[in-house]
């Protein structure tokens, strides 16, 4: 379609008013959705940031028991292969 001005291109033969507003709805939805994602990501950083940090410190905790016991069993491993050689 070829269109003398501007006018009648915005107007689109009458249909204007269906086209543009269903792309005004189309963006304030897309705009929207973006924003509720944001919102939604920022609030699980923080809910469960708060308990992954927590958790992360236990399990270092934990991790430098396990290492300590890790290393006796291998000394005592280790002692034990030797009597077999």
């Amino acid at each position: 379609m070829n269109w003398s001005s501007w006018a009648e291109f915005f107007a689109m033969g009458g249909y204007g008013v269906y086209v543009w507003g269903s792309y005004a709805v189309t963006f304030a939805c897309v705009i929207g959705e973006i924003l509720l994602i944001s919102k939604r990501r920022r609030t699980l950083v923080k809910r469960y940031g708060l308990i992954h940090d927590s958790v992360t410190e236990e399990f270092s905790d934990t991790k430098t028991v396990q290492n300590t016991e890790k290393t006796s069993d291998t000394k005592e491993i280790s002692d034990g292969q030797r009597d077999f050689k």
